[in-house]
């Protein structure tokens, strides 16, 4: 084979007649290599899209648990208030309930204490009518 003076030199000729310093299958691999290149960024830049929307998504349904969080607490807070207002409550009824009973006891030794001068009194106008 006879060697190409100008392949020799580092000088080639491409598939359309032109010079090139490039070997022609060198320069057909960095071709290959930056169609690659170009697919790669936009396969990347798909996938940033992808994990962007994602991201937001995510974000989204933390924002949305955040708030069913609070609500959650919230109503924890609201039905833990509402037991110690029942509670208190209930223990106001029953100091008011004692207070009744004590009342309703002392209303009953009255009535008795009442009846019993009722009933002398009675015997005492009945032993003055017969004395008359």
């Amino acid at each position: 084979m006879a060697t190409d003076p100008l392949a020799e030199a580092g000088l080639h000729f491409d598939d359309f007649n032109k010079l090139r310093v490039l070997e022609p299958e060198v320069g057909q691999r960095s071709t290959e290599l930056k169609e690659e290149c170009k697919d790669f960024v936009d396969k990347i830049g798909q996938f940033q899209k992808i994990v962007g929307g994602l991201i937001d998504h995510v974000d989204m349904l933390a924002r949305e648990a955040e708030r069913e969080k609070m609500k959650a607490i919230g109503a924890r807070n609201l039905l833990r208030s509402v037991a110690k207002q029942r509670e208190a409550q209930q223990q106001q009824l029953e100091a008011l309930l004692a207070e009744k009973r004590m009342q309703l006891e002392r209303y009953r030794i009255e009535y008795e204490a009442l009846s019993k001068v009722e009933a002398e009194q009675n015997e005492f106008i009945d032993q003055f009518i017969l004395q008359k």
